[in-house]
């Protein structure tokens, strides 16, 4: 009973909402601040940084040998990082992959994946040790430049940041996802980065001074990218994200074209975005060559080792390789874009957005807080050993002294403090001292020392005294990172080019879809279906029960279909999308928004550069360019406004010079094309004036040829009338009785 009273008296009431947002905040801050967001200082997050110095611990150094991958992963667990083994596994790999990383920091031995997507081996199989960079980023962390805290357990020390003079941030970039939060910096090319920092180092030299992004932007012109292409952005553009710290950048493959015997070409990719993964881009383009949907591609080869080359052999030597490319950058992920996010956790240690000019600054301003710190932790190990060598020069000078003092004073150390006023820290070095240091040569070198010591001594207090100076030194320190991995060296040398934004070629529609013949076949039900070849007229084709034969006509499958409905609304329809030529089709209403009322007026195909001629049941029409009527969505476009009981009754493609029209009333009326005005949308114009009735029927032809109608009965005859003078008129005359023999059904076809 008094165990469970005592866990009772321990339980606090409070509001679950309470309870749960105090509890998820921690999480938040935990999430952001120790493990998804770089320090702007050395653009490490707490594992990588917990994965170095584990390895430092371990003597993993560039000229060390290697060492298993799971010795360094469960040092790491085991003392810094109570995280997953796999997690912080995988942190190593990224760390040594160099299509991942810029600058690796850690160098690895064993399979540590590729660039296809492959992963790396099981830690037990692979060896690693830091590289160059991974140990310069640690460059003076024995010397009190950094803070060190207590590890998660209490039992051992780590260093809250890095103090090495390698801008890792913007040179290896970063990424990550934390709560409410992200961060995706790209990496850049370290001799531009030490370049852009010189320049503003001088600009803290001289206040008067002042450097803009824009300076930085001349000589730090983007990112630079591991696995090399080219990033086609706008300099205006990429201005704006660096100054906003916010923006993406649109990279694409780098290719060549490789010329070959008889006229014959391949294309040859060399390198792919950033992040890429080769494997899948590969299977992208092949599903398609494999689903036609690129009929100008013939086949894709992966003919890579260490170096990347992926072939792509075109349909034939006519195929222009610039369409070729830009039909494959639309449709896959030779081009891509990187979203750039500069979100850091700043030197007041809260997560913000920066620009690139405050990234920077803030790495120049720890540089200078290391060496003040490095300057101040030799100077007073300078000064410590010149208090000694003060106290062994005493001892010289008085060495007979000394060690009588030694063989027969019982408390020597404070008899000889007290006989040649030394310091307890003296004393004890004297006492210390060697028996094979009391040569006389060793006086003299030990007066060399103190000499030099002081000489130095006098240095490092000018530098703390000089801003000046300060900013010389941390210069000169970035100028030997340059040297060591600028542009001279094969590991700092630019991968990636720049160039404008392309302009947005339209590539046709031939070269996505296989051009072959088709026969398009509607029903009066409104089932359509695509025929293989071009269908004869007279051959019968088969329907459901009770339907029959409403649109016949050929196309091509690269053509657009002109579907207009009752309501006045114009649809597209792709021919490649339209249901094969087995069974019935399907209906129409499943492809477009019509209503199940809407009547199918017309169905053709769609001609770029030619009008068509609407008209409605009231006699109303216009004339409408065809390339405006396309519609890009199944909601098609309005193309006739009708008023109260109209409906559209005609549309058909625009030819010859004259308009026909006959209404209910049986009166003919025909005028010149011209009296027609060319709109985009709405009711038109008066074609016949009509005292009962509306239009029952209107047709396009050239008045030279005249007018031509069936003549009914058994036979297929037709007559033509060529002298049309008592039917002319101006546009919305009545007209006059048709000539005899005219059909019954006013109709013109």
């Amino acid at each position: 009973m008094s165990m469970q009273s005592d866990i009772s008296d321990k339980i606090i009431e409070a509001p679950f909402a309470n309870a749960l947002s105090d509890r998820y905040l921690s999480y938040a801050l935990s999430t952001i601040m120790s493990r998804s967001l770089p320090d702007v200082r050395d653009g490490l997050k707490p594992v990588h940084r917990r994965l170095l110095y584990a390895m430092r611990l371990l003597k993993l150094d560039p000229k060390s040998g290697y060492k298993k991958c799971a010795r360094v992963v469960g040092d790491v667990i085991g003392k810094y990082h109570p995280h997953g083994d796999q997690s912080v596994y995988d942190a190593l790999v990224r760390l040594a992959q160099d299509f991942a990383v810029r600058y690796p920091l850690i160098d690895g031995q064993g399979n540590f994946g590729n660039i296809d997507g492959d992963n790396a081996a099981a830690m037990r199989y692979t060896e690693a040790r830091m590289t160059e960079v991974g140990a310069i980023l640690m460059d003076g962390l024995e010397e009190d430049s950094v803070d060190f805290r207590e590890t998660y357990d209490g039992e051992d020390e780590e260093p809250i940041v890095f103090p090495g003079p390698f801008p890792n941030l913007m040179a290896n970039g970063a990424t990550g996802i934390a709560v409410g939060m992200a961060t995706s910096i790209p990496p850049h090319n370290l001799g531009e980065l030490v370049d852009g920092m010189q320049l503003l180092i001088e600009a803290r030299r001289k206040p008067s001074v002042e450097v803009t992004v824009k300076d930085l932007l001349d000589r730090i012109p983007g990112p630079d990218f591991p696995t090399g292409g080219h990033v086609v952005e706008s300099r205006e553009s990429i201005l704006q994200s660096y100054e906003t710290g916010r923006g993406s950048f649109r990279m694409r493959a780098r290719w060549e074209k490789e010329e070959l015997p008889r006229g014959l070409y391949n294309i040859v990719i060399t390198e792919i975005p950033y992040q890429v993964q080769k494997s899948k881009l590969i299977e992208r383009i092949a599903d398609l060559v494999s689903d036609k949907k690129l009929p100008i591609l013939a086949d894709v080869r992966d003919e890579s080792t260490d170096i990347m080359r992926i072939v792509l052999e075109p349909k034939n030597r006519t195929v222009d390789p610039n369409m070729l490319m830009e039909s494959l950058f639309k449709l896959t992920d030779l081009e891509s874009r990187f979203s750039m996010n500069l979100n850091v956790i700043a030197l007041d240690g809260k997560p913000r957005v920066l620009s690139l000019k405050e990234m920077l600054d803030s790495f120049l301003d720890h540089q200078i807080d290391v060496l003040v710190r490095r300057s101040k932790f030799k100077l007073a190990k300078i000064e410590r050993r010149l208090e000694i060598l003060a106290g062994y020069l005493i001892a010289y000078l008085n060495l007979d002294e000394v060690i009588r003092i030694i063989r027969e004073e019982d408390d020597a150390k404070a008899v000889m403090m007290e006989k040649f006023k030394l310091t307890e820290v003296q004393v004890e070095a004297i006492l210390n001292m060697r028996l094979r240091a009391l040569r006389k040569l060793e006086e003299l070198e030990i007066r060399r020392e103190h000499s030099e010591l002081e000489d130095e001594r006098g240095q490092i207090l000018a530098l703390l005294d000089s801003s000046d100076l300060q900013w010389l030194s941390v210069g000169d320190r970035l100028a030997e990172m340059k040297r060591l991995f600028g542009p001279d060296t094969n590991l700092g040398k630019r991968r990636t080019t720049f160039g404008d934004a392309p302009i947005a070629e339209v590539v046709p529609l031939e070269a996505m879809i296989e051009k072959e013949p088709i026969t398009v076949v509607c029903s009066k039900r409104g089932w359509i279906r695509a025929l293989k070849g071009h269908v004869k007229p007279e051959e019968e084709l088969k329907y459901k029960e009770g339907d029959s034969e409403r649109f016949r006509f050929h196309a091509q499958t690269t053509d657009k279909i002109f579907l207009f409905s009752s309501v006045g609304r114009i649809y597209t329809l792709g021919a490649d999308k339209l249901p094969g030529g087995r069974g019935n089709g399907e209906p129409v209403r499943l492809m477009v928004d019509m209503d199940a009322n809407d009547e199918i007026v017309a169905l053709m195909p769609y001609l770029p550069g030619s009008k068509l001629f609407v008209a409605s049941s009231i006699g109303k029409g216009f004339m409408a360019e065809a390339d405006n009527a396309v519609a890009m969505t199944k909601s098609g476009k309005q193309l006739l406004n009708l008023p109260g009981e109209a409906v559209a009754s005609h549309c058909l493609p625009v030819t010859g010079d004259s308009v026909a029209v006959i209404g209910d009333n049986r009166k003919l009326l025909v005028f010149a094309q011209d009296e027609l005005p060319t709109m985009n949308r709405g009711q038109g114009v008066q074609l016949q004036r009509y005292k009962d009735g509306g239009l029952s029927d209107v047709l396009m032809f050239t008045r030279e040829d005249g007018l031509t109608w069936p003549m009914g009965g058994s036979g297929d005859r037709w007559r033509t009338e060529t002298e049309l003078a008592p039917w002319t008129g101006k546009r919305g005359n009545a007209g006059r009785l048709p000539p005899m023999g005219f059909p019954r059904n006013n109709k013109f076809r």
